[in-house]
């Protein structure tokens, strides 16, 4: 193990691997300790997609079409190939009262700047023969892509290896202190010593937070996904339905009592190896990430309402993972003031594929004392929830 290192981050999924990255590809030194094996947490059990349907018109969705720009990007730069495609996402709608709040979605995405269009019952018919009748229309993102997001994950760690990044896997930060302006680091695998230390472990973030008396307000929200076969070609991207924005967003919607419980509304994503998932659920559970039949049986009945045929194609697995949750909804990619050269990147809960690379670049400029950032960085300080609190 290379005892010193210019930056150290902590955390080997996906949002470490673009920081490692962007700032090894600046010419400084990185080093990334991971305690388990690469892209084995959150990065392991989630879609692939880069999206900005279903970001809030204004910053986030910005940030997000920043981010679909850099994949786009990656896609040519990065040796190892991620099974990257741009097919665009839509939204369904299933009542008159969603196609007005799509309509206001759209509009407002538009006056932003993104390539948003309503879409009536023809346009929803030609998508996919496979939807339910009944369905009224709904909206399309033009831009939005999806990866897988192991092989992106990587794919960006074979490109900062080749900058001269050292990767230590199964390598645990058991304690950080502070000496003589330097990081010093105890881990499973022996002291290392760091002149800037990112913390990008997700749900564990709070953890690694605590080691330097730092409360990082991030908690587990669990999810659940089924893998399905594609014996028909059911869909060529992704669809969610506009109910999963209400969801996300902690709104109330016209379900029955178990999909409003397990949080769950339908995602539809085809991938490369011509298989689907199938979601989503959200839950605060703490760290279970136990698969709940109940809550599978529920989005399956969900993904049946919008797509009636579903019901005879064959159920491969399911899995559930953690998504670092933050209460406004926005990551934490932030520098500590009271803590000189330490900087978080985390808690993008599900926007964790969609926001790595955006994430990467920042975090580089922001170290290397960027004043013009390639996004707005005030909107996700850290200290913007002790603001809160004052207030």
């Amino acid at each position: 193990m290379k005892k010193h290192t210019d930056v150290l981050v902590i955390g080997g999924g996906i949002i470490g691997s673009a920081i490692a990255y962007y700032v090894s590809k600046s010419g400084l030194h990185v080093s990334v300790v991971e305690k388990g094996e690469l892209a084995s947490g959150t990065s392991s059990r989630c879609d692939g997609n880069i999206l900005a349907i279903d970001k809030e018109p204004g910053f986030d969705s910005q940030m997000s079409l920043t981010s679909q720009k850099l994949v786009d990007e990656l896609s040519r730069e990065l040796d190892q190939p991620f099974e990257y495609r741009a097919p665009g996402s839509i939204l369904v709608c299933e009542t008159e009262e969603e196609m007005i709040a799509a309509n206001k979605w759209v509009d407002q995405q538009k006056k932003a700047g993104l390539p948003f269009r309503m879409l009536d019952r023809e346009d929803i018919r030609q998508e996919s023969p496979y939807f339910a009748d009944d369905l009224l229309g709904g909206l399309e993102c033009a831009t939005d892509s999806t990866v897988n997001p192991y092989l992106l994950t990587f794919a960006m760690f074979d490109g900062a290896k080749k900058n001269g990044a050292n990767i230590y896997t199964h390598t645990e930060v058991k304690a950080i202190r502070k000496e003589n302006g330097y990081f010093r680091i105890e881990t499973t695998n022996g002291e290392m010593i760091a002149e800037k230390i990112v913390n990008a472990g997700g749900v564990w973030a709070p953890k690694i937070g605590e080691m330097v008396d730092l409360q990082i307000p991030i908690y587990p929200r669990k999810g659940h996904l089924i893998v399905a076969s594609r014996q028909a070609p059911v869909g060529l991207r992704k669809v969610m339905e506009f109910g999963y924005l209400i969801s996300k967003f902690g709104g109330e919607r016209n379900v029955d009592a178990e999909t409003e419980k397990y949080g769950v509304a339908l995602v539809f994503e085809p991938t490369e190896s011509q298989n689907f998932l199938i979601g989503s659920s959200r839950q605060f559970v703490g760290f279970d990430t136990k698969v709940d039949i109940n809550v599978v049986k529920c989005i399956a009945r969900r993904a049946i309402r919008f797509y009636p045929k579903m019901g005879d194609m064959l159920l491969i697995r399911t899995y559930a993972g953690l998504r670092p949750y933050t209460e406004d909804h926005l990551p934490i990619i932030s520098q500590v003031d009271h803590i000189p050269n330490y900087f978080i990147a985390a808690g993008h809960e599900g926007d964790g594929i969609s926001l790595a690379a955006v994430t990467g670049k920042v975090i580089d400029e922001m170290i290397r004392g960027v004043t013009k950032t390639t996004i707005p960085i005030e909107p996700l300080r850290y200290d913007r929830f002790e603001r809160v609190v004052k207030q």
